[in-house]
């Protein structure tokens, strides 16, 4: 009889956003991950609402959805998941995490965040009980070079390209007519122009 090894469980990394929209940032931080460290794809989890954002008038989720698919069509390792739009308000990492973990038994999940996150993980909902769910892969951001909680086991810091596009500053730049066309995907940038988003 031949041994067989116990197949290896993927690692599927959880990039959280409201992708609004999905611009080259978040795709050149989720390819260099997929890249450079072991996690095997990403999960782009597009999100109702950030509960630490100020209310908003956000763009549709179908919309959102919508561009997000456009804008990782083309990359095998890069998924959507649109788990917390059936999740009650408000939609908590530590909760999500639980249903994910719940419904995939056979993937190991990381949860992808920048340093600015990190900055102010102890205002997450139940951050400590995050921290001993998953480990956390944390990317650099501009202005942000906190050490705070970097000697935790499950922290561990990427050295990912530090990229200083925000999707609010998209936002802005379509408003006052402003060229942002290399900072969105083809598609994407298409998309956007074809339905006038973001226009006042």
């Amino acid at each position: 009889m031949t041994n067989m090894k116990p197949e290896k469980s993927q690692k599927t990394g959880l990039f959280f956003g409201s992708f609004d929209p999905v611009h080259t940032g978040h795709l050149i931080i989720a390819e260099y991950m997929t890249a450079y460290t072991d996690l095997d794809e990403i999960w782009f989890v597009i999100s109702p609402q950030n509960p630490f954002k100020t209310k908003k008038e956000i763009t549709s989720q179908e919309t959102r959805k919508e561009m997000l698919e456009l804008a990782i069509s083309n990359n095998p390792k890069f998924s959507m998941c649109d788990i917390e739009f059936q999740m009650p308000a408000p939609q908590y990492t530590h909760k999500t995490l639980d249903v994910l973990k719940e419904k995939y038994p056979e993937k190991q999940f990381v949860l992808i965040i920048g340093k600015d996150n990190l900055d102010r993980f102890d205002r997450w909902k139940n951050y400590e009980e995050i921290m001993r769910m998953v480990e956390i892969y944390v990317y650099p951001r501009p202005g942000f070079e906190t050490s705070r909680f970097l000697t935790h086991s499950s922290i561990h810091l990427v050295k990912a390209p530090l990229i200083d596009i925000s999707s609010t500053y998209i936002r802005e730049s379509f408003m006052g007519n402003k060229p942002v066309r290399y900072m969105l995907s083809e598609k994407v940038f298409n998309f956007i122009t074809k339905k006038g988003l973001y226009r006042k």
